[in-house]
């Protein structure tokens, strides 16, 4: 009715109809003035709500701007401090692994008597495990990033008897060098060869190749520094440097010399790459150099008594490696064959001391020198996925030796039954079933011509159990 109204009069208004004007009484201006009142607040009252919600959301707008910038910045500010500490506060805690490593033996000679014939060393880690049910070497691992820069690892390997823990590897290495280049210092397998820089429940056998045992008494640790350089080439290829102690054979004594400076020294050199999209293959070259200062060995002299003789002079050792590794299309779950094998040439030189202990004929010095060598070729085939099979062939060559105490007649040969000529050699043959890559099971064989006129027919029966983390093994 009101808006009836103001169209009526206002019409009457723009035509200059005198009717509606006199129309609009008195009553009707008086009511008109109420509505456009009324109209004024009501518009006024949504106007000033409208204000109201606008300057509440600009303050709201406000406040959410501040509080992204203030998100921001915190963001900014823990990035920064996580760039400088692990990603996560549990990445303090080292990863850590043991390995159970148990074997039944069935051996056709006695261990205890067990020599490598035409060679020394003749140590306790070169034999075979005793005979029956023992638990072989177990070991315990704990490895972590120490910061961006360093990371630790710390493995060490708890003898079957109880008797003693050693300290197999603990060292640090750098994470950031730039150009390729990495440093380890602290105790480490040396890079020596291929073998020698895995740990034994990454073997392939149960046992170590015999060039190893004589060539590196099993396996060579050493407490020192190692440089290595990994070129920016399409094949790999990297260079390393290690200073040691000479701590172990082939140098010695046990535990190192007591002197300044180093008593060893490393030189490898690694080369590899893929042929097409199921080959790779890996060769190296390597040269250890130390001079062993009083390395004793044990003999028997011409009437079976047992004496404790030694070499004091300089050891020289080369060894050529290769790896080959088929997969059809790099995928190895299924089906895979590696194919390894080295080749080690060692030449010594010094003076021989004879019964260092009196024991026998009294204690006799004179010159020594040998050049002998050594290889083994082995293949592994997995035929289905949790299954392989191997075979191993190894051979030595004791080559020439120089014997001064022999060679004057002061001695005969007969005192040194150890170093007379021979070539020992063995074949092996295995089959092993993994349900994962934390167990495995593995049945060995081998006959074994470590010493002449005697077979040794040996058959293990191992497992190898991993607990916890581990990291990957090398190629």
């Amino acid at each position: 009715m009101v808006s009836v109204n103001v169209t009526a009069l206002a019409v009457a208004a723009a035509l200059g109809i005198p009717q509606a004007a006199h129309a609009a009484t008195e009553d009707d201006l008086k009511e008109l003035r109420e509505q456009v009142r009324q109209l004024k607040e009501v518009y006024e009252q949504r106007i000033g709500s409208l204000e109201k919600r606008l300057q509440q959301t600009e303050q709201s707008a406000g406040k959410a701007e501040a509080a992204a910038s203030k998100a921001e910045t915190t963001a900014n500010q823990a990035a920064v401090q996580a760039s400088s500490r692990p990603t996560s506060e549990s990445a303090f805690n080292p990863g850590v692994s043991v390995i159970m490593n148990g074997i039944y033996a069935n051996l056709s000679q006695d261990p205890a008597k067990f020599r490598i014939n035409g060679f020394v060393p003749t140590l306790d880690e070169v034999a075979p495990p005793v005979r029956g049910l023992s638990l072989g070497e177990s070991e315990l691992a704990l490895a972590s990033n120490i910061d961006h820069n360093f990371r630790g690892t710390l493995i060490a390997s708890i003898s079957p008897d109880n008797s003693s823990i050693d300290i197999e590897e603990g060292y640090i290495q750098t994470l950031s060098l730039p150009s390729g280049f990495t440093i380890k210092a602290g105790r480490f397998f040396s890079g020596i060869g291929y073998l020698n820089q895995v740990h034994a429940h990454a073997w392939d056998f149960a046992d170590a190749p015999l060039a190893n045992k004589v060539f590196l008494g099993n396996q060579l640790n050493e407490d020192g520094v190692q440089f290595k350089w990994v070129a920016p080439t399409q094949l790999y290829f990297d260079l390393g440097l290690e200073a040691g102690r000479g701590r172990k054979f082939p140098g010695g004594p046990d535990g190192g010399r007591n002197k300044n400076g180093f008593g060893s020294g490393n030189l490898f050199a690694h080369l590899g790459g893929d042929l097409g999209a199921s080959i790779a293959w890996q060769t190296g070259l390597s040269y250890l150099s130390t001079s062993p200062q009083d390395r004793t060995f044990a003999d028997l002299d011409s009437t079976g008594t047992s004496v404790t003789n030694s070499i004091t002079g300089k050891s020289r050792l080369w060894a050529l490696d290769g790896v080959l590794k088929w997969a059809p299309n790099q995928n190895s779950t299924y089906t895979n064959f590696k194919l390894q094998g080295e080749y080690f040439r060692r030449r010594e030189d010094g003076v021989l001391t004879y019964d260092t202990m009196a024991q026998s004929f009294g204690t006799q010095v004179g010159g020594y020198a040998s050049a002998q060598s050594g290889w083994y070729l082995q293949g592994v085939y997995q035929f289905a996925p949790t299954w392989r099979v191997g075979l191993r062939y190894d051979r030595l060559n004791s080559g020439t030796t120089s014997n001064a105490l022999v060679n004057s007649g002061a001695l005969t040969a007969a005192d040194f039954p150890i170093l007379a000529g021979y070539d020992p050699h063995r074949s092996t043959a295995m089959i092993d079933w993994s349900a994962s890559e934390f167990s495995r099971l593995r049945l060995q064989f081998a006959r074994d011509y470590s010493q002449p006129g005697a077979t040794d027919n040996q058959i293990f029966l191992q497992y190898i159990m991993s607990l916890g983390a581990h990291g990957a093994h090398k190629f």
